[in-house]
């Protein structure tokens, strides 16, 4: 039950994961091009984004004419705001206070006697003969609606009514005029000015209504673009996630089984859903890994066939020339009856022939052994002085022959260090015998070492005629020789490819510095590694 668990969980985290996302592959099987896919990304992106100008021009333009409207009821609101104040001006005229108050300010003792009487109704009849005036367009600065109309046209027929029964009063002398025309007069004084009052208000209730409408709708219209604005950055996230990782997925799969593929794996495939070129390209890897392995399986079986056929030949070979050096080396040494000069020579070139033929079968059995696997070096202490004391020895016979001076330069710094000494002395002889064999007579040989940074470094330099610089790289392959090495009698193009091997197996490197004319310096490092 755990392990179905884990497989469960496993399954989701690969759907959920991006590569694996279930829109993610159905994007990547489109059967489209990649540059079409990007294309497509790109006007939907854009189309998003004109989308959202588009909707934020109509909600500033919606904005706008709110804002045109709300200018104009409160122009409304203040001209039928002026109306009512010249309404209730009339009314106020007309009360017993206001009028007492104004004829007291006259200095009147009487409402009802004397010319104050007279001065009131005439500032009446003058107020309300100026509102019909002030409930048409060119004076109030608006045309109304139809609904303010009614309300206008009723406000002019109780004005012109009032100024009517005004005129009436003020015919009239003073305490003379009719009770009657005062109460009338009174009675159109408060329809007007409660006309005008409902006028006002229920234009600043609409005023109102629609600052407060506006304000809403502003709300509405922010929270609106703020969430088309948002879902627009979502979409284009989404668009721009799903389209990278159907192209991004791809390339990652096909990388890392290029890598196996690189490191010699090739039990897998690279599993690709595209219908573009990322699929092409991972079918073309796939069908690449099938071929690799196909021949990697033959230079396998042709590598193992190889290596047995040099070893049984190299041990065939081993023995009748181990024979003929042997009983060359009877014969010249006269134990089987003695030889003349001619025959002495003829015996040494046998002897110098079968030597150098047993060198090469045993460079070409290394090698094939390195190649293999089959060589496993045997990692001990020993002192690289004495390895160095060695090989210089080994040499020293043939170069006091060609007329070459070896110096090995002494460091008393250099101690034991950890490594495969045979194989170690295997490269010191090589390179020493390869710099004694191109040195000129009278030439020199200098062999040095020295310990650095956890670090041994090992040379050896030659006088020699040197090494072209496109030559230094190739003569570390196998079977590679310069044309002044090829023209020597020994050599075989395999020490050092041999060299190089296992100098690298101890983790070390080995390069040369050289020009033509000027000599030939081949180094090699080793690890200190003296624990």
């Amino acid at each position: 039950m755990p392990q179905q668990g884990d497989t469960a969980g496993e399954a989701k985290r690969r759907r959920l994961s991006r590569a694996d996302n279930p829109l993610v592959r159905a994007v990547a099987r489109l059967p489209a091009r990649v540059h079409v896919k990007l294309l497509v990304a790109f006007v939907g992106t854009a189309l998003l984004v004109v989308g959202v100008g588009l909707l934020g021009l109509r909600l500033l333009g919606q904005a706008n004419e709110r804002v045109e409207t709300i200018g104009t009821l409160q122009d409304r609101a203040f001209g039928y705001g002026k109306l009512r104040s010249d309404a209730l001006h009339v009314r106020l005229l007309l009360s017993d206070n206001v009028a007492g108050d104004f004829v007291e300010s006259l200095g009147a003792k009487d409402l009802t006697t004397g010319p104050g009487t007279l001065a009131v109704d005439q500032a009446i009849a003058n107020a309300v003969a100026e509102i019909p005036s002030t409930t048409f367009p060119d004076i109030l600065g608006f045309v109304p609606p139809p609904e303010d109309e009614r309300f206008l046209r009723r406000i002019r027929g109780t004005a012109t009514e009032l100024s009517t029964v005004m005129q009436e009063i003020i015919r009239f002398p003073p305490g003379e005029v009719p009770a009657s025309l005062r109460t009338r007069s009174e009675r159109l004084a408060v329809d007007l000015n409660q006309l005008a009052t409902e006028l006002a208000n229920a234009s600043a209730a609409r005023s109102d209504a629609l600052i407060a409408q506006s304000a809403s709708a502003y709300a509405s219209s922010r929270n609106l673009f703020v969430g088309v604005a948002a879902g627009a950055i979502v979409l284009a996230l989404l668009l721009g996630f799903v389209l990278s990782w159907s192209l991004i997925g791809p390339i990652q799969r096909i990388d890392s089984r290029l890598a196996a593929i690189a490191s010699g794996d090739f039990s897998g495939h690279v599993d690709v859903a595209n219908r573009d070129e990322l699929g092409a390209l991972a079918v073309n890897v796939n069908r690449m890994n099938d071929e690799l392995q196909r021949l990697y399986k033959e230079v396998e079986t042709a590598s193992k066939h190889k290596s047995e056929f040099l070893a049984n030949m190299s041990h065939e070979l081993r023995t009748p020339l181990n024979a003929i050096i042997g009983f060359s080396q009877v014969l010249r040494e006269g134990i089987s009856g003695e030889v003349n000069a001619k025959q002495h020579e003829y015996l040494d070139d046998i002897l110098t022939s079968a030597n150098h033929l047993l060198a090469l079968i045993n460079d070409v059995l290394d090698l094939s052994k390195v190649e293999a696997g089959q060589v496993e070096l045997q990692i001990a202490r020993f002192s690289l002085q004495d390895a160095l004391e060695r090989g210089v020895s080994m040499v020293r016979e043939q170069a006091t022959q060609d007329g070459v001076q070896v110096t090995l330069h002494a460091n008393g710094s250099l101690d034991v260090v950890m490594g495969d000494e045979r194989r170690i002395r295997q490269v010191i002889f090589n390179l020493l015998s390869n710099a004694v064999k191109f040195a000129p007579a009278g030439g020199q040989v200098d062999v040095d070492a020295t310990r650095f940074n956890g670090e041994v470094t090992v040379s050896v330099a030659d006088t020699g005629p040197g090494i072209a610089a496109e030559d230094l790289d190739r003569i570390f392959e196998q079977f590679q020789q310069t044309e002044v090495g090829a023209s020597q009698p020994e050599g075989t193009g395999l020490g050092l490819a041999l060299s190089k091997r296992f100098v690298e197996m101890h983790g070390g490197r080995i390069w040369c510095e050289s020009e033509l004319g000027k000599g030939s310096r081949f180094v090699f490092t080793l690890p200190a590694g003296t624990t």
